[in-house]
């Protein structure tokens, strides 16, 4: 056998280019360069003698999450818990301080209602709902008006408006069929929307809100029970849902569309799901229980049962094994833990704020000779623009309430009130699909949407001045008037 030696080398093998390439220098990444350099120089630059050790790391500590919420894709509870766990280290605060929040009773009102809502959900009530709502409705707008009050009210049953868009969801993939394809761009906006907007109805709309209520406690001053929040949040939510549904309607339908008529019989709808004539055995029980649950939460003030005790107790009817209709471990699995994890530890990190005189350090930089007016329009605008920057609601009440409660008393304005504010604010998360989960979910697969980005743009664009007018509208008119003074 003969050995041939070849003469000539083998071509090169194909391999990956792996030369250097730089950065290409976006607004994003400067702002994320420019952002890490000021936090690095709070570590170093020599600050005034009353600003304390500890409240200079609580600074940087806090600085730091706020760049990972806002610039990383690390998970918001990882950087919330990692942040807690660095000022009990330091010992800024005490490790009780990171771990009483998980006793607190809105972070049992929320998993009792969460598993309310689960159990509620998998009976299928909501389609049925929308039937009994749709079916003979001729007028679009009508339609849109029923649905848009009819998901307000979902706000004082399903936990978190995540759970709310999962809830409406198939609401509305049962009419898709029999609606026109205008009209279903209209809804596919406008609910997620109104979904949005409608959160702060209710203490448990959004888990922003329980944040918000715990920071205030925290921090010593008073909270709101289910029913104060009513009666602050309800008003606000139907304006502001009403609002931008129609908006929403008139921006995306020509006035040719506006003057058609739907077509809705139970017939078309059978085709899509199941229709049955009565209520069934399990759908009974759980209305009840859901049904007494929001009347005892309504009326607090009468009876005096805790909201958190009686979702506990509704929470223990809906999965016992007699009355329940589903599995107690089924719906404990479907708890929003993380949430949960994320607002005790983003109270760990508010109460080190206040402890460590941070909070005071950072009311003394940013105020200086502002009025009070001017104060609380700028926390309106800042709170609404947030969600630009930071996409967790619950991120945004977690960085901005522990700063405006600290700025407020010294400008002579009630923290309780400007925190409210900030929060109802912080509700408008409308601009891009990523901006909020429910917007998301109603985006459709990909491939096929059910609404185009660059709407969904524009009508934001059109929903922000409304959502701007109205809060300011209500901070300074009809909340004060409803119990919630805005000057001290």
């Amino acid at each position: 056998m003969s050995l041939r030696i070849a003469t000539t080398p083998p071509p090169p093998l194909a391999t990956a280019k792996t030369s250097w390439r730089r950065p290409a220098f976006t607004a994003t990444n400067v702002a994320k360069i420019v952002a890490a350099l000021l936090i690095m120089g709070l570590v170093v630059v020599p600050l005034p003698d009353q600003v304390s050790g500890d409240a200079r790391a609580t600074l940087v500590v806090f600085s730091s999450a706020v760049w990972f919420w806002v610039f990383s894709k690390v998970s918001d509870t990882f950087v919330a818990l990692g942040a807690a766990s660095i000022v009990v280290l330091l010992g800024i605060i005490d490790v009780e301080d990171m771990f009483a929040p998980l006793g607190d009773d809105t972070v049992w009102l929320l998993i009792g209602a969460f598993i309310i809502a689960s159990a509620v959900t998998s009976t299928g009530l909501a389609v049925r709902a929308a039937v009994w709502l749709s079916v003979g409705i001729s007028s679009p707008r009508t339609l849109l008006h029923l649905l848009t009050l009819a998901t307000v009210c979902t706000a004082f049953a399903v936990p978190a408006t995540s759970g709310r868009a999962a809830l409406i969801l198939p609401v509305f993939l049962a009419l898709g069929p029999v609606l026109p394809a205008w009209y279903r761009r209209v809804l596919a906006i406008a609910l997620p929307g109104v979904v949005l907007f409608s959160a702060v109805a209710s203490l448990i709309g959004a888990g922003a809100h329980l944040i918000t209520d715990q920071i205030l406690t925290g921090s010593g001053m008073s909270g709101f029970s289910f029913s104060r929040w009513l009666v602050l949040g309800l008003p606000f939510a139907l304006v502001t849902s009403h609002l931008a549904a129609e908006i929403t309607y008139l921006a995306l339908s020509t006035s040719a569309q506006r003057q058609s008529t739907l077509r809705i019989t139970r017939e078309g709808l059978s085709d899509t799901v199941e229709l049955r004539p009565r209520l069934n055995s399990a759908e009974t029980r759980a209305l009840s229980i859901l049904g007494v649950s929001i009347a005892l939460w309504f009326s607090e003030d009468i009876h005096g049962i805790p909201p958190a005790m009686v979702a506990v107790l509704g929470a223990l009817l809906i999965t016992s094994p007699y009355l329940g209709t589903e599995d107690l471990g089924a719906t404990v699995k479907k708890v929003p833990w993380a949430l949960l994890l994320f607002m005790t530890a983003t109270i760990a990190i508010s109460h080190a704020l206040s402890a460590s005189g941070a909070a005071k350090v950072l009311a003394t930089g940013l105020t200086g000779n502002t009025p009070g007016w001017l104060f609380v329009l700028l926390v309106i605008a800042v709170s609404t623009a947030a969600h630009l920057v930071i996409q967790s609601r619950s991120a945004r009440s977690a960085v901005l309430v522990p700063i405006v409660i600290a700025i407020a008393p010294s400008l002579g304005m009630s923290a309780v009130a400007i925190a409210f504010i900030s929060t109802a604010a912080a509700g408008f998360c409308h601009t891009l699909p990523a901006s909020a989960k429910p917007l998301a979910i109603f985006r459709g697969e990909e491939g096929h949407p059910n609404y185009d980005t660059a709407d969904l743009m524009r009508i934001s664009a059109l929903l922000a001045p409304m959502h701007l007018a109205v809060t300011a509208l209500f901070a300074f008119l009809i909340w004060p008037i409803l119990g919630l003074p805005l000057f001290l």
